[in-house]
């Protein structure tokens, strides 16, 4: 294997702009979902007016849906988190629009601002906070659109759980 490649180079495919390919009409490749994620992120006028907050439960809205693959927009008041689970047999692209989310999985914490994405494969497990003193606001793809969320018993805090897209 050549160790200049950039995969290598770089670690992160997300962080590989010239990879990324952009949005087709009805996306296929996690590439393309990624690219989907990031032409809504910077549509602000398509999903900016629809966001609502509310601080008994997590809002979601399904925001688009195509073959085989579901669009939703959540928002997120202090506090709030959805629980450590799964997505399935979906795999996903999470992208942060406004404010921060902290991300809890196995390997660690990450703190994901407006503008990071995440991709996870079926089966990926993970808790999102948002432990900051603001709301915030993520777009979340799922292929196949998502069927089940199973929980599984929380390795931190106990946090806000909601059976709603995360």
């Amino acid at each position: 294997m050549n160790s200049d490649s950039d995969l290598q180079i770089a670690g992160d495919i997300l962080e590989v702009q010239h990879l990324l390919q952009p949005a087709r009409e009805h996306p296929s490749t996690v590439s393309e979902f990624v690219g989907l994620a990031r032409s809504i992120a910077a549509d602000h006028a398509r999903w900016a007016d629809i966001v609502q907050y509310d601080s008994a439960s997590r809002w979601y809205h399904r925001l688009h849906q195509g073959p085989g693959y579901e669009v939703w927009l959540l928002s997120w008041v202090p506090g709030q988190g959805s629980g450590r689970h799964d997505h399935g047999l979906s795999a996903g692209v999470l992208t942060v629009l406004e404010g921060e989310l902290t991300e809890h999985t196995e390997r660690g914490t990450r703190s994901l601002g407006a503008g990071a994405q995440r991709s996870f494969a079926p089966g990926y497990v993970h808790e999102v906070v948002n432990d900051s003193l603001e709301p915030a606001v993520s777009l979340h793809i799922y292929y196949p659109g998502l069927t089940e969320m199973p929980m599984h018993p929380s390795q931190s805090a106990p946090t806000a759980v909601g059976a709603v897209p995360a």
